[in-house]
Order: C-alpha cells, then sequence, then structure tokens
C-alpha cells in the first residue's frame, strides 16, 4: 500500500501557504535560463502557468490541441469567477468560501488545498482587473457581484455571459507577451500521446501534429499538464470535443495515481437532448439561477397534455406549478448546489412530471421580468436568451426554458500534493485535470477560481521549488533510450488502430460506452448497475480492437485517428469510474448511490469507513486497478452532514 505524503505546511491554517513560500526553494535568473517546463494546455490554468513560468525567466514549451490557445475550452464558462472580497458587505470571507467549497464537496477534499484556493482568490481578481477583464461593474463604478450555488453571499465576479472568455483573453495576452519575448515556445495542433520517465523522473512529452501526423519528442526538466476534464467518456456532455483527458489518462499509465475517478459533475441547467446525432450538449450558466425560477406542473395531468401539445407552460398559473427546489430547500431555494438540484430534476421527471420528452424541466424568468423589467433580464442574462433561442427555437423571454442534468465537469483527476505535484516526481498537474480542490462536487464559478489559482499563485511557486533542485542537470537530449521506447510505444500503439481495419467507426464505440456511462455510472448509481457497466465496458473494449475502423492514414491529418486514440483512453476511464463507482458504498456530492440515500432521498455519507481519497494505480489494460487511499483529516471545521434546507 502506498504512503501517501500530502506535503501539507506547518502551522494554523491560514500560515500554511504562507509559511510555504518563505521556506520555498528558489532558483537564481541565471539558472532559471539554463531550465526547461513543459506546459501541456493553454486554457486558464495551461496558459496562466505557461506565462508566469515565462515572467519569471524559465524556458517553457506550451502545447495546445487547438489552432490557437484563444480556442482552449476555458472560453466556454460562462457564470463567473468566485472570490472572497466582499465587496457587497454580505458577510463574505476567506474562511467562508474555504468552509462552503468544503461543504459544498461534501466534505471529500483536502483542507489545506482548499484554504489556499480561497485565500488567493482576491489575488486573482486584482490580476485580472489589472489585465484589462471587463467585469461587470455596478451603478457607482464598483466591480459588481451575483450569486451561485451553494453559497449565500454573493461572491461570484462575472463579465456578462462570457467570463471565462475574457479571462482566457487575459491570459492569452499574458502568455502572447512571453511568446513574443522568447521565453515561451507555443506548439499548435499538437496533442500529448505519451508521457517520458527518465530516472523515475517526469522529463518529457511525446506528441502527435495533428496537421501532418508527425510524432515527435520533446525534453524538458519538468512536466505541467493542465488539460482539462475527462467529462467527454460520457460521449454527451457539455465539454469541447478535444477536451479528452488524454494527457491524464496516458500519464495514469506512466505510474501517476488517479484520484476520485467516480466524481464527475452533472450540471442542472443544460438543453436538454434533442436527438440521436448530437455530438454535444450546451449549458446554460448557472447565473440564470439568481432570476430564473425551477419549475414542473404541480399535476401529472398537466404534464402530459404539455408533452402532448395540448397546454402550453404559460397556460399554468402559480398555484398549477410547483416550484420543487424552494419547496423542498427554502433557506437555498433555486440556489442550491448543483449536485442537489441536478439529482432534484431527475426526481421529478422519473415521477411523471417531466416536460417536452420527459426528461425536463422549467426554467422561468416571468417572475423576474415582472419585478425587474425585460430590459434589466436583457442586460444581465441577454446573450445566454439569444444563445438558447438560436438552438431551441423559442423566446425564452416569452416561454420558459426547458433545462435538463448533463455530464459537466471531473472533479476527480491525477492525485497531486499540497503542491499539485503527482506521484511521478516532476510531473505537475492544475486545474481540472487534477483532484485537489472540489471534494465530490465542484460549486458554481469555482472552476475559473481554481485554473487561475493554479497557474498564477501555485505553480510559479511549487515548480520552481522542484527545480531548486534541478539546477546541475544539464538539458536531456531526445536521442536517449527513453525517449526512444516512449515514441515506439505510441507508434505502436497507432499502428495497432489503424491496421484493424474492422467495419466501426470510432464514434459507433465512444457512443456505445457513452450510453452504458450515462445509465449505470452517471446521476444515480447501484451495486448492480455498476457491476452491469463494467462487464458492458470489457465487452466493448474486445469489440473495439477487433471491429475498428480508422479511414485514412496515420501520416496526415486524420480526425478519425484521433478519435480512435481518445476512445482508446475513455474505455479505460470508463471502467476505472465504474470500479471507483462500485467501491465506495456511500453517497456524496455527485457520487450518488442509491442504496445510500436519507428518507428524504438525499446523499448519506459513511465517514467511517469512506472519508478518503480513492486513488488508483494502473496494472495493465483490463486488468482491474489498485486502489490505494489517503485519509482526509479536518481539523479546521466541523463535518456534519449537509443542509441547504
Amino acid at each position: 500500500m502506498i504512503k501517501f505524503d500530502s506535503k501539507i505546511p506547518e502551522g494554523k491554517l491560514k500560515d500554511k501557504w504562507n509559511n510555504y513560500k518563505a521556506h520555498q526553494g528558489l532558483v537564481n535568473p541565471s539558472n532559471k535560463r539554463k531550465l526547461d517546463i513543459i506546459v501541456v494546455g493553454t486554457g486558464l490554468a495551461g496558459g496562466a502557468a505557461a506565462a508566469s513560468f515565462g515572467e519569471l525567466g524559465f524556458n517553457v514549451k506550451n502545447f495546445c490541441i487547438s489552432d490557437s490557445p484563444r480556442r482552449a475550452h476555458s472560453i466556454a464558462a460562462q457564470g463567473g469567477i468566485n472570490a472572497a472580497k466582499n465587496y457587497p458587505g454580505d458577510g463574505d470571507s476567506i474562511y467562508r468560501l474555504f468552509y462552503d467549497t468544503i461543504k459544498g464537496g461534501d466534505y471529500r477534499s483536502r483542507e489545506g488545498n482548499v484554504y489556499r484556493l480561497a485565500e488567493v482568490s482576491n489575488d486573482i481578481i486584482d490580476q485580472c482587473v489589472a489585465q484589462g477583464v471587463p467585469f461587470a461593474r455596478d451603478y457607482s463604478g464598483y466591480l459588481d457581484n451575483r450569486s451561485f450555488g451553494g453559497a449565500q453571499v454573493s461572491r461570484t465576479f462575472y463579465a456578462r455571459g462570457q467570463t471565462g472568455q475574457q479571462l482566457l483573453l487575459g491570459a492569452y495576452g499574458a502568455l502572447s507577451k512571453e511568446i513574443e519575448k522568447g521565453t515561451v515556445t507555443s506548439y499548435n495542433r499538437m496533442e500529448m500521446l505519451d508521457l517520458v520517465l527518465i530516472d523515475g523522473k517526469a522529463r518529457g512529452i511525446i506528441t502527435r501534429d495533428l496537421k501532418t501526423g508527425k510524432v515527435e519528442r520533446h525534453s524538458a526538466h519538468a512536466v505541467v499538464i493542465a488539460t482539462g476534464g475527462y467529462g467527454n467518456v460520457f460521449f454527451l456532455s457539455t465539454n469541447a470535443m478535444t477536451s479528452n483527458g488524454g494527457a491524464i489518462i496516458r500519464s495514469w499509465r506512466r505510474g501517476a495515481l488517479m484520484a476520485n475517478p467516480a466524481f464527475v459533475q452533472i450540471h442542472p441547467t443544460c438543453i436538454p437532448v434533442h436527438g440521436d446525432f448530437q455530438s454535444k450538449l450546451t449549458l446554460m450558466s448557472e447565473s440564470l439561477r439568481n432570476d430564473g425560477r425551477i419549475w414542473v406542473p404541480k399535476n401529472i395531468e398537466d404534464a402530459v397534455a404539455i408533452k402532448e401539445g395540448k397546454k402550453k407552460p404559460t397556460d399554468l398559473s402559480e398555484e398549477e406549478r410547483d416550484y420543487y427546489l424552494e419547496r423542498r430547500y427554502p433557506a437555498f431555494g433555486n440556489l442550491v448546489p448543483r449536485d442537489v438540484a441536478s439529482r432534484a430534476a431527475k426526481e421529478r421527471c422519473d415521477a411523471g412530471f417531466g416536460i417536452g420528452t420527459g426528461l425536463a424541466v422549467y426554467l422561468d424568468f416571468k417572475s423576474a421580468i415582472a419585478r425587474l423589467g425585460e430590459d434589466v433580464i436583457r442586460a444581465r442574462y441577454g446573450n445566454l436568451f439569444q444563445m438558447y433561442e438560436k438552438i431551441v427555437d423559442e423566446n425564452p423571454y416569452h416561454t420558459p426554458m426547458m433545462i435538463y442534468p448533463a455530464i459537466h465537469y471531473s472533479m476527480g483527476g491525477t492525485w497531486v500534493d499540497y503542491e499539485l505535484q503527482s506521484t511521478i516526481p516532476g510531473l505537475f498537474v492544475g486545474g481540472e485535470a487534477n483532484f485537489s480542490d472540489h471534494g465530490a462536487n465542484r460549486l458554481g464559478a469555482s472552476a475559473l477560481m481554481q485554473g487561475l489559482s493554479d497557474g498564477y499563485f501555485v505553480l510559479p511557486y511549487t515548480v520552481q521549488n522542484y527545480l531548486a533542485e534541478e539546477i546541475r542537470v544539464p538539458r536531456f537530449s531526445t536521442d536517449l533510450p527513453e525517449f526512444e521506447q516512449a515514441e515506439k510505444d505510441v507508434q505502436a500503439r497507432i499502428d495497432q488502430l489503424m491496421n484493424i481495419k474492422g467495419s466501426k467507426s470510432p464514434d459507433y464505440f465512444h457512443k456505445k460506452l457513452g450510453k452504458i456511462m450515462w445509465e449505470n455510472v452517471g446521476m444515480a448509481r447501484t451495486a448492480d448497475g455498476l457491476a452491469h457497466a463494467k462487464t458492458e465496458i470489457a465487452k466493448i473494449r474486445e469489440e473495439f480492437y477487433k471491429n475498428l475502423l480508422v479511414v485514412g492514414t496515420a501520416e496526415s491529418f486524420n480526425p478519425e485517428l484521433e478519435k480512435a486514440l481518445r476512445v482508446a483512453d475513455f474505455i479505460d476511464m470508463g471502467e476505472l469510474m465504474a470500479f471507483d463507482a462500485a467501491h465506495r458504498d456511500e453517497s456524496c456530492g455527485g457520487h450518488f448511490r442509491e442504496e445510500f440515500q436519507t428518507p428524504e432521498g438525499e446523499a448519506l455519507r459513511n465517514d467511517k469507513d469512506y472519508m478518503y481519497v480513492g486513488t488508483w494505480e494502473y496494472k495493465g489494460e483490463g486488468v482491474e486497478p489498485e486502489l490505494h487511499k489517503e485519509d482526509l483529516q479536518y481539523e479546521e471545521i466541523e463535518v456534519k452532514t449537509r443542509n441547504y434546507k
């Protein structure tokens, strides 16, 4: 059994990060020029980290899967970014943000990491304002805030419904400055296919040029992965098509432990599935729950009439509507955390009260428009309403939006310590790609906070601390046997997939896997369903390697080969998620085992047996992974059952 060292600094919780920085190792300017850092990913975590390393004077190689860093999936974030500035004066503080995050994650995250996240959140806002990010402002000119789920204070800073885009442009500007200076070399349209280890340390990566198909070797003294999550295991999710989790899955195969893989987030406000030919889903920002009210018909006859087209939602009076979140959770109402809101929507739809296809509920702005006026709602959410109308062809100012939960975010990821270093020395992981901050459920507007926290304010210190011991290590030649073997492994995998020459496309297997995952490892899980998932995934793997067809050639632009490589990863990751969900006989956050719930249908935790980070060691394709546990201890907060009522 692996003995974990989370490297939490000594001292009181509020002093730990300052103590770490006061005693960390440093690298002088002339030595920084001799050290190389690879950063895989150009979203908020990756872009911010690469820019920061470049500003510090290190040599940085930054890899982007898209044609520009501006295309990173961080751009899709809509609603906002949390920080404990307490500008509204409504009682917020660093401690309250820390507590809300721990509670929102259902007490399955590490105290030290989460407190640091809350602590540096205020610096993020100052940094972004200095970069020119156009945050919304109130009438007097101060930065404005709005509310998000899981909190009773307004701490979310936002730029209309484009917060991710504006923050990414700020990071991209900082990154572009370093590219122009020459401290950062940018590699666009490149995908990491493997990690290279030398003497047990991460020393480089193998990539494939997506334009030409060329497989290449790149060396460095340290590797940082910030490539987002693995939600696309489910095929349909709110993630971009290129968000694939491949870098962390391939690092897992090289020895980096994977933590809490079953902890994935279901977002409650997604535009419902509308057919069998969709490749992704579209999110409606959680910010809409500030003014929108969620409801279903109170009488099942009305729900049936609406589904049959005999009634419209606007035909129902207030007395005929069930605002079920306000009814069940009066203290938080429509702003309960995402996992709670998602399960409540599923419960109503399962009971027959859903509308549309039966798998949808209403998000209604009638009351807000009557109270504030349509102009105010248009100013707050206009671009989101416009996006909804383009997709659904209904005017949400006049007809309630239809929403339903969907896969959105991965709380699980590569296991990292306080320094964001994995179990492989020299391999650091930031943002959604690691597990560290969100426990079993992420609060809304905390993804952007974590990405920028890791990129701007954590990794520049912790990676430097690691590199302080590497200044006598010369640059690595990519002709070393370890690079040669890693490239051979990658090429063998490509050749294997190209030469199967079956009859089914990568999408065929991906859709098949996604259906198994959604039905058995999705919003609700059972022991029988998880056992069924593991059996079916094994069958999908067997068929995949017998009947896959990849058209085209490997030595060219080939999206089908890209998909095939990723589906192979998704099969392994889906199986791992099923193992993790099956071993955890409790419900917590987004992990809802139907056998473990309260009489009111809420998650029933088992702190006695499962208050730990479940980490998994790769043992081979199709072989059961090995479980290791990092115990969680809470010294600053009282662990208790979540209550949003």
